[in-house]
């Protein structure tokens, strides 16, 4: 048996290296490395398969949301509404830009922000609604879009674990980062979909916001040594335009041997005391980026990640900690059910490469450790 890997990249390039390879070999005979033919391919590519009318490239998934945030322009100290559960990226941008992130608490079932209580929490400074359509679903958008409606917010969704992810009510659909003003999303390696170093894109169907975001990514020029705004040095270089151009296909395969994993991992450990399975929306597809379990106890959730540990399987806590309560962006809030998911959550590894022997041995260690603890 191969040694199991949260995401195995290189048995993915093992399977894609020719496709890669030649992407990768075209790029070093054109020596275009910087804004070169694969970038323009690769964002015409994005814009016509989820249905969005600009995708501007960047560096990558901070940049995006950065940029994304530079282009509203906001006031300084302007409160932008956020999930209190998720990745740090958001609120550092936040932050960097002087706008006060206002952290909401999220759906214990699904992890995502929870709709219901945005409202609550609209000021008089509130200028913008941030999802983060965490682990590879989407928040429930139809009442998000309708509230930002209501009080004239910007929507700038972060779709970095969710692209590809799709969102259908009556009422509302599109894809993850396609339904708000502004989308973002990250090409990080271990990505659904990613590349062999940093990347990022933008996607937006507001024609004035793209111009705006295609010049900020490239130093705020829009003609060579023109600076009209303030911009930064964030352009997704060739090589990795390529790299997710040769992947770029193989993206819906990609997806459903994830959900295959995920299924095989319901059906062997739903019925399991103690472990709560990854609940789905029932309007949004997902695309599994984690498998992501609830334990019933945290000291059963750091007693089953040492037994993996110990048996050579890996496995992740994604969050350790809310944001509200990281030195960097501390709020004097009570979020039990974000302080509660953060001691309890544990996420097993899932890829497309991960193989039906592999998965049945992290399920009968899974398995062992639960017997061994009753």
């Amino acid at each position: 048996m191969r040694s199991i890997k949260m995401v195995d990249l290189q048995a993915q390039y093992a399977r894609l290296s020719s496709e890669i390879d030649q992407a990768i070999k075209q790029v070093l005979l054109q020596g275009d490395f910087i804004q070169g033919s694969a970038v323009k391919q690769l964002e015409s590519a994005l814009s016509e398969r989820y249905q969005v009318k600009h995708v501007i490239s960047c560096a990558n998934g901070t940049d995006a949301l950065q940029l994304a945030f530079m282009a509203l322009d906001l006031p300084k100290g302007s409160e932008v509404i956020t999930p209190a559960f998720s990745y740090a990226a958001l609120a550092e941008v936040l932050l960097l830009l002087e706008l006060k992130p206002v952290f909401v608490e999220v759906d214990p079932a699904t992890f995502l922000m929870d709709v219901s209580l945005i409202e609550a929490m609209i000021t008089g400074n509130t200028r913008a609604i941030a999802p983060v359509h965490l682990y590879g679903q989407m928040v429930s958008m139809e009442p998000l879009l309708a509230l930002a409606k209501k009080h004239n917010l910007y929507v700038v969704e972060d779709a970095a674990q969710a692209i590809g992810s799709q969102y259908c009510t009556p009422g509302e659909h599109g894809f993850a980062g396609t339904m708000g003003h502004i989308g973002t999303t990250s090409f990080f390696p271990s990505k659904n979909l990613g590349c062999f170093g940093d990347g990022g894109a933008i996607f937006t169907n507001d024609d004035d916001l793209a111009q705006r975001l295609r010049s900020m990514a490239n130093h705020g020029q829009t003609v060579k040594y023109q600076h009209d705004i303030l911009g930064l040095n964030s352009r997704l270089d060739t090589l990795q335009a390529a790299v997710l151009m040769a992947k770029l296909p193989h993206l819906h395969d990609f997806e459903k041997s994830r959900r295959a994993v995920a299924a095989r991992y319901d059906e062997a450990l739903g019925s399991l005391d103690g472990l709560e399975i990854p609940d789905r929306t029932v309007d949004s597809s997902h695309v599994f980026h984690q498998y992501t379990m609830t334990c019933k106890t945290a000291a059963m959730r750091d007693g089953l990640k040492m037994y993996l540990a110990e048996h050579e399987i890996p496995s992740m806590i994604y969050y350790p900690r809310p944001l509200f309560l990281q030195t960097a962006y501390k709020q004097v809030v009570s979020m039990p059910i974000s302080e509660d998911l953060c001691n309890r959550v544990l996420s097993l590894p899932i890829c497309p490469e991960l193989d039906v022997e592999q998965q049945e041995y992290i399920i009968n260690n899974i398995r062992n450790f639960i017997q061994k603890s009753q």
